[in-house]
C-alpha cells in the first residue's frame, strides 16, 4: 500500500473517532472504556497473527520495547484524551491534540537528530494555522476557566505521550520489529496498564448494554485502533515520525465533515479559508510528487479493473 492510501486511511477513521469518543463518556468511566476498547483490540490482533501463522514469541529486550508501546500509544495517552473532553468540546481536544505534529518534529530532532526540511516546517504551520481558522469561533470563546485548562491540559498531555510512543515505534521498526506484532503486544500492554490504573483508582468495571455504547466501542477497537494504527505506524517507519504525524492536523477537518453530515454544522466562510489551509499544508508536507505518483497508480488500477471488467462480460 503507498504512503498515502496509508495516510489516508489513518486521517479518516481517526478522524471519525472524535465522534464517536462521546458515545463512550457518561456511565463507564473512560479508564474502564479504553479498557474494552484496548481489549478487543488485543484479542482480535492476537488472533489474526496466529492464523497468518506470524511469530508472537519476543525475547524480554523486545518486550521492554512492548511495554513502552503500550504505555505511551494505547493507555496514558488515551486516558487524558477520553478524559479531556469531560472538560472541553470535541472540537477544541481535536485542535489541541494537533499540536503532536510539533511534539514529533521536535522530538524526532531531539532523540534522532533528524533534519527538519523547511517544507515541514512550512507545511506544518499552514495545517496548524487552518485548523485555527477552521474552529476560531469555538476556541475564541472558551474562556480560561478551571474547567477548560483541565481540558486542555490534559489534551496536551495527551499529544505528548503519543509523541513519545511515536519514536518508540519509530525505532522499533528500526530494529526490524514488525508493526501488526509489536501493535498486539503494546495493546496487550496497554490494556494491563490501563486495567492497574483503573484498578487503582477503584472504578468499577460496569457496561453500558446500549447500542450506541457497543457499536462506537467496536469501531474504535477495530477501526480507531487495529485498522488505523496499523496503518499510521506503517507510515512512521517509512517517512518518519515528523512527516506522518502531520495526519493529526487533518483529525479536526474530518470531524468538520462528518458534523455537517450528521449534525447540521453550517458552512460559513472561516470553514471554508481553515479546510484550504490545512489541505494546502497536507500536500505542502507530503510532497507534490508523491501525491501526484499515488494519484496516477490508483488511477491505473482503476484502469486495469474497468477493462477486465470490460472483457469478463
Amino acid at each position: 500500500m503507498s504512503n498515502l492510501w496509508l495516510y489516508a486511511a489513518a486521517v479518516l477513521i481517526w478522524g471519525s473517532t472524535w465522534l464517536l469518543i462521546n458515545f463512550q463518556l457518561g456511565t463507564v468511566a473512560p479508564e474502564v472504556s479504553v479498557v474494552y476498547r484496548y481489549a478487543i483490540a488485543t484479542v482480535l490482533l492476537m488472533a489474526f497473527a496466529l492464523i497468518r501463522g506470524l511469530r508472537l514469541s519476543f525475547g524480554l529486550r523486545y518486550h521492554l520495547v512492548f511495554v513502552l508501546l503500550g504505555l505511551f500509544l494505547f493507555s496514558f495517552n488515551y486516558i487524558a484524551t477520553y478524559s479531556a473532553q469531560m472538560y472541553i468540546p470535541s472540537a477544541l481536544n481535536a485542535v489541541a491534540f494537533s499540536t503532536m505534529v510539533w511534539m514529533n518534529i521536535l522530538n524526532s530532532r531531539l532523540f534522532f537528530g533528524t533534519r527538519i526540511e523547511p517544507k515541514v516546517w512550512l507545511g506544518a504551520s499552514l495545517g496548524m494555522a487552518g485548523v485555527v481558522v477552521l474552529f476560531w469561533p469555538q476556541v475564541s470563546t472558551v474562556s480560561l476557566s478551571d474547567k477548560t485548562l483541565i481540558g486542555a491540559s490534559l489534551c496536551l498531555s495527551g499529544a505528548l505521550l503519543a509523541s513519545f510512543g511515536n519514536m518508540v515505534s519509530h525505532r522499533a521498526q528500526g530494529r526490524g520489529l514488525p508493526v501488526l506484532q509489536a501493535n498486539a503486544w503494546g495493546m496487550f500492554y496497554g490494556t494491563l496498564i490501563t486495567a492497574a490504573v483503573a484498578w487503582r483508582k477503584g472504578l468499577p468495571f460496569n457496561f453500558e448494554y446500549t447500542f450506541s455504547y457497543v457499536s462506537s466501542l467496536l469501531y474504535l477497537a477495530i477501526f480507531g485502533s487495529i485498522v488505523a494504527f496499523g496503518c499510521y505506524l506503517k507510515l512512521v517507519g517509512r517517512i518518519g515520525p515528523a512527516k506522518a504525524g502531520y495526519a493529526v492536523v487533518m483529525f479536526p477537518v474530518v470531524a468538520f465533515v462528518l458534523s455537517v453530515l450528521f449534525e447540521n454544522l453550517p458552512i460559513e466562510a472561516h470553514i471554508v479559508i481553515g479546510v484550504a489551509l490545512v489541505l494546502l499544508g497536507n500536500l505542502v508536507i507530503l510532497g507534490f510528487r508523491e501525491i501526484r505518483v499515488a494519484l496516477r497508480q490508483a488511477w491505473m488500477k482503476y484502469e486495469f479493473w474497468f477493462a477486465r471488467k470490460q472483457l469478463l462480460r
